[in-house]
């Protein structure tokens, strides 16, 4: 069966058109950030979640709600895998460079303000002069520069109402107590200024990044508005498989739907996984319960190698280990002694040992309630629960 182009984008943000869910928070960020940048007002903001729960998705769609009807200058810098104030430079530029695709008009000035760094034409855009880039970078590497090019980058977009500028994959960053600082100090320079710069600032991050920033610098906690993202709802990872299949030309049939969004649990990243296995599996444009679970087996593979690093795949090959994990069914936090009440003998004598090796692999930390425990990889107890279909799946095939 000939196929054409998948609607599933694993390990990438969504594209505008398959964007579902998440109103209020979209409200949100529009009411209070982007409308308020667009009267003048400077905002900061920091969206909230766990791995894979769809920040980047967010951060692209807003971008272009703000460019499109508020008038938003929109810089996109990925910062991994930055690690100096010269490479945050670095990729604020080069996100500059790249900000025109919502609006071209003001596309085409802003690369002929920046043609310098702009090395030759390719056939889909155009490469980086790394080597004035970095030299540049260097130079507005400061507080004062970073603003400073934020504001001639406003000036070159005639027309526009403000900068719009999103810090993603901050998570060598975080680490950085320079980078606490250095963004503490933008927000306060530029409020403090004579005009201040209408920018609304936002970074992506987990709640553990967000909680290293301010331990690196306490007072980054007062100057964001916290967004929190969750897990999709039934309803919409439902009308997100249906409109990605639509595309596709594909009917996904009621039980076959149950098994993906049973499995995807809201996780959008995990959502694109198994919907891409399942339209690459599929042979006669329907999608039913054993293409459901079919896309599901073969993902938990994928996702496992993809996602989960190796130490705490080898961890978990402990039956008893597996056994406690799928027995933590509280969400992203629970208390040691209610999960305790429900281990047998065997469980509860190896329970600290598992605790302690999950903490040391960074997949549990301490909250701050005591004997309370929170997952900075909820994913991994996602991935049991494919690997559990997996299971099952090769038992009924025996």
């Amino acid at each position: 069966m000939d196929k054409g182009q998948s609607p599933f984008y694993p390990g990438q943000p969504v594209p505008v058109e398959l964007f579902v869910g998440r109103q209020e928070q979209l409200d949100r960020i529009i009411k209070r950030g982007v409308g308020q940048v667009e009267r003048g007002k400077p905002i900061s903001i920091f969206v909230q979640g766990e791995y894979g729960i769809g920040k980047s998705s967010i951060a692209r769609y807003v971008q272009f709600l703000a460019a499109e009807k508020h008038g938003l200058v929109p810089i996109y810098a990925s910062l991994s895998p930055s690690q100096t104030p010269a490479d945050l430079a670095a990729r604020i530029i080069e996100g500059t460079m790249h900000s025109g695709q919502i609006h071209p008009s003001r596309g085409e000035k802003i690369k002929t303000w920046l043609a310098k760094y702009i090395g030759k034409q390719e056939l889909f855009g155009f490469s980086v002069n790394l080597e004035v880039l970095r030299s540049d970078a260097s130079k507005i590497a400061s507080v004062h520069g970073v603003l400073d090019f934020l504001g001639q980058a406003l000036e070159k977009s005639a027309g526009a109402n403000g900068v719009f500028l999103v810090l993603d994959e901050i998570n060598g960053l975080a680490n950085e107590p320079w980078f606490a600082q250095m963004i503490k100090s933008l927000v306060d320079t530029n409020a403090l200024a004579h005009k201040p710069l209408p920018l609304l600032l936002m970074i992506c991050g987990t709640e553990e990044k967000r909680r290293r920033l301010i331990e690196n610098h306490q007072p980054v906690e007062r100057i964001f508005d916290v967004i929190d993202i969750e897990p999709l709802s039934e309803g919409e990872m439902r009308e997100f498989f249906q409109r990605a299949f639509e595309l596709a030309g594909t009917k996904v049939l009621d039980e076959g739907m149950l098994v993906l969004t049973s499995y995807s649990a809201g996780v959008p990243k995990v959502m694109h996984l198994i919907g891409d296995w399942a339209y690459w599996s599929d042979q006669d444009l329907v999608i039913d319960q054993d293409d459901a679970l079919t896309a599901v087996v073969e993902a938990a593979e994928d996702f496992g190698r993809k996602y989960v690093d190796q130490q705490v795949l080898a961890a978990l090959r402990s039956q008893d280990y597996r056994s406690i994990l799928s027995k933590i069914t509280s969400g992203n936090r629970f208390l040691k002694q209610d999960v305790e009440q429900g281990l047998d003998d065997s469980e509860r004598k190896k329970f600290n040992n598992f605790l302690q090796k999950m903490k040391t692999l960074k997949v549990l930390r301490s909250g701050d309630v005591k004997g309370e425990y929170i997952f900075n990889m909820g994913l991994v107890r996602l991935y049991l629960s494919m690997q559990r279909a997996k299971l099952g799946r090769k038992a009924d095939s025996t």
